[in-house]
């Protein structure tokens, strides 16, 4: 029984470090983990199917849209007063309501709609004992027709979901390249956190043997006390420079755990190519032209312009008369028969009245005229385009400032590759020297 106990605890006590998964990724294998799995790219994609939804429900705003509403019966009761010379007496109104509407609109192009809508009506007057019923067809057209030469709403929604729809396109792809970016700075920072941990190691097994050696001496009288104290001193700060390198590392590696949405128990190891790399010749001039076509920054302030054109569009628009067309026919039907006849025969009444009974039309036009508004929508007006020639002012500077950036990567891309063959160089003289000199040393030794 003790035995059964002790392992179910141990399986307790191991079950959570079971768990916790082992990585051993290349660079290439860490950003595809990144894009799927980091808080950036989801809350991203998120944003992303946000402005796909709003361009879709643009898109069906175009559409058909057809509702029904019912009222299944309503029972209504009220308590009437009646005055006469025998005083005052009170009696109830009992009615008893049904109601059926079908809406359907299509809305035009040319931000107008046509509409059309049937009901059924029938009341049961229990005071009177008669039933009422209603049929009623009407057919219109809204039109505002200075949406012909002003401010369109519906193309003008149209195009600013699809603009929206591009930037968090764009913005999406932007946050991707940043994040391969910085996996990629994370990864190699890591890389080089992992030898600078080894170097600080071995330098502490190395100064750890030298300082035994040099104990060892000292208490043999060999060397004097300041040089075994100079030898400790070193051991204690390469026993500091180790655990601050140590902590350093654990440090990073959580930042990269955390920049790919690892778990924080995982373990993660990393697969070194430090020595793989390809020599790229880049020619400032077309990389200038390639980022000036490509960048996501200047498609974005493209976007803010035409975003900012349909603003000062429909400031305009508020300033100038509107004029709107109505149109509409209308068949109606009502009959009021008693309410032992039955409904069947309260609606072939009020249908046989609808086909007797002349249609009844209406068309209009109406006009607003602005009068007097003391200038505000000239000042609003204004501000739109003060704004707009603000994004064509940041849209030259941000060409500017991305064509000084490019040109300094390219510079600092050349000046790296130097800086790189130059160590290699560096590391061959070495290892050459190190060939020469070890045997001299073991000669010496030995």
């Amino acid at each position: 029984m003790r035995q059964i106990i002790f392992t179910l605890c141990l399986l307790m006590i191991c079950y959570p470090a079971a768990q916790a998964q082992i990585y051993h990724l290349s660079l290439e294998e860490s950003i595809e983990i990144a894009k799927n799995q980091s808080a950036d790219m989801l809350s991203l994609l998120e944003d992303k199917i946000i402005a796909e939804n709003d361009m879709k429900a643009a898109k069906a705003r175009l559409r058909t849209n057809i509702s029904m509403q019912l009222t299944l019966p309503q029972y209504t009761e009220t308590i009437q007063k009646w005055e006469d010379s025998t005083g005052i007496s009170f009696y109830p109104e009992q009615t008893l309501r049904g109601l059926g509407d079908l809406y359907i609109q299509q809305p035009l192009p040319t931000d107008g709609r046509i509409s059309v809508t049937t009901g059924l009506s029938s009341i049961n007057d229990y005071n009177t004992r008669q039933r009422s019923s209603m049929l009623n067809a009407r057919i219109g057209l809204s039109q505002p027709l200075n949406s012909f030469w002003g401010y369109n709403q519906i193309q003008a929604d149209m195009k600013r979901a699809n603009l929206n729809y591009e930037r968090a396109n764009k913005a999406y792809k932007r946050v991707e390249l940043d994040l391969i970016y910085n996996v990629s700075s994370a990864y190699y920072n890591l890389l080089l956190l992992l030898k600078g941990s080894d170097i600080s190691k071995m330098n502490l097994e190395r100064l750890t043997e030298a300082y035994e050696i040099s104990k060892g001496k000292y208490e043999a009288g060999l060397i004097r006390e300041v040089e075994n104290l100079q030898n400790e001193v070193d051991l204690a700060e390469a026993q500091n420079s180790y655990d601050e390198s140590t902590l350093e590392l654990q440090s990073s590696t959580n930042r990269f755990k955390r920049l790919l949405g690892l778990e924080l128990d995982a373990t993660v190891t990393l697969k070194s190519a430090l020595d793989v790399y390809t020599i790229v010749q880049i020619d400032p001039d077309k990389a200038v032209e390639m980022a000036l076509r490509n960048r996501l920054e200047i498609r974005d302030r493209e976007i803010q312009i035409e975003l900012q054109k349909l603003q000062i569009s429909f400031q305009k628009a508020e300033g100038r008369p509107t004029a709107s067309l109505e149109a509409s026919l209308q068949r109606t039907g009502i009959s009021k028969i008693d309410m032992s006849d039955g409904l069947s025969n309260s609606l072939s009444s009020s249908w046989d009245d609808l086909k007797a009974r002349p249609s009844n039309y209406v068309v209009g036009l109406s006009i607003r005229i602005p009068i007097v508004d003391w200038g505000r929508n000239r000042q609003l007006v204004r501000v739109a385009e003060a704004r707009l020639k603000q994004n064509y002012i940041a849209k030259e500077d941000e060409e500017r400032g991305i064509e000084v950036e490019v040109r300094n990567l390219v510079a600092d891309i050349q000046t790296t590759l130097t800086r790189l063959q130059l160590l290699e160089k560096n590391v061959s003289v070495a290892e050459k020297s190190y060939g020469i000199t070890l045997p001299t040393l073991y000669r010496r030794r030995y």
